[in-house]
């Protein structure tokens, strides 16, 4: 198991107890003592429990951020994600910035990116994937 970037859907399916997750999280753990995610998806959760008006959710995601590494944008992370776009709408394929941000984090920081989206992330050839929901 090589060290991770963890995305926002797999993060929303741990948050809801999903048990292979949660034996993936545990194996992790055991190597790497901290997941990592990106503060663009911490933005994410962050927002949609604001949205639905979570307090207590919103406060135990906050507990576990702490505990956990979140990775910020850097000139770095920000420079791969636009040499990602530049290639994608060259080939009529351009993704959001947001998920050009966190792919941008993930390979810049030379981490295997986990997602359950991995139809939306596979145009980017730079990018290990792996999907531990299956």
């Amino acid at each position: 198991m090589k060290p991770s970037l963890i995305d926002t859907d797999i993060l929303s399916l741990f948050f809801k107890n999903n048990p292979g997750i949660i034996n993936f999280f545990t194996s992790y753990l055991a190597l790497y003592k901290k997941l990592n995610f990106s503060i663009i998806t911490y933005c994410e959760i962050v927002s949609g429990l604001k949205h639905r008006d979570a307090d207590k959710k919103l406060s135990k995601f906050f507990e576990f951020a702490l505990k956990n590494n979140v990775f910020p944008l850097t000139k770095e992370s920000v420079t791969i994600s636009g040499e990602i776009y530049e290639e994608l709408r060259k080939t009529g394929n351009p993704l959001d910035d947001i998920d050009l941000s966190i792919a941008g984090t993930a390979i810049a920081n030379k981490m295997v990116f986990v997602t359950h989206n991995r139809h939306h992330f596979e145009r980017i050839k730079t990018l290990e994937i792996e999907d531990w929901s299956e």
